[in-house]
C-alpha cells in the first residue's frame, strides 16, 4: 500500500512539474515573440521622427515649392502632409503608451498572448504608416 501511495504522489509531483515547465516555457516562447516584434518596429520610430520633421519643413515652405512646382496643389497637399504626420505620431504614441504598460515579470499566458497580438497589430499600424510616408514623401 505504501508503495502505491508513493508511486501516485510521486506521479502528481513529476505531472505538476511538467506542467509547470510547458508552462514557464509557453511564457518564455510568447515572450520572446513579443519582443521580438517590438524589436522590429521599433527603429521605425526614428524614421517616424525625421519623416515628421521633413512633412514641418515642407509645409513651411510650401509657397516656394509652388514656384518650383506649378502644378502643385498646396491645399491637398497640406491636408495629406498634415494627415501623415499624425499617423506618424499617433504611431510613435501607441508604441511608447504600451511600453508603458508592459510588464515583461508576468508569468500569466494569457497576459502574453494578449500582448503579442497587440505588438502584432501595431506592426500592421507601423507597416502601413511607413509605406503611407514612403509614397507621400518620395516626390518631396
Amino acid at each position: 500500500m505504501n508503495k502505491i501511495a508513493f508511486v501516485a504522489i510521486a506521479s502528481l509531483t513529476i505531472a505538476a512539474c511538467g506542467t509547470q515547465g510547458n508552462g514557464a516555457t509557453g511564457v518564455k516562447a510568447l515572450q520572446d515573440s513579443t519582443i521580438k516584434i517590438h524589436d522590429e518596429i521599433m527603429p521605425q520610430i526614428a524614421h517616424f521622427d525625421r519623416d515628421a520633421v521633413k512633412i514641418d519643413s515642407i509645409l513651411a515652405n510650401l509657397k516656394n515649392l509652388k514656384t518650383t512646382k506649378a502644378d502643385l496643389d498646396t491645399n491637398l497637399t497640406r491636408k495629406e502632409l498634415s494627415t501623415l504626420k499624425a499617423n506618424l505620431e499617433s504611431a510613435t504614441d501607441h508604441m511608447m503608451d504600451w511600453m508603458k504598460g508592459y510588464n515583461p515579470d508576468s508569468t500569466d499566458v494569457k497576459y502574453f498572448e494578449t500582448e503579442l497580438q497587440k505588438v502584432s497589430d501595431m506592426k500592421k499600424i507601423f507597416d502601413s504608416v511607413s509605406k503611407e510616408s514612403q509614397d507621400k514623401l518620395k516626390n518631396f
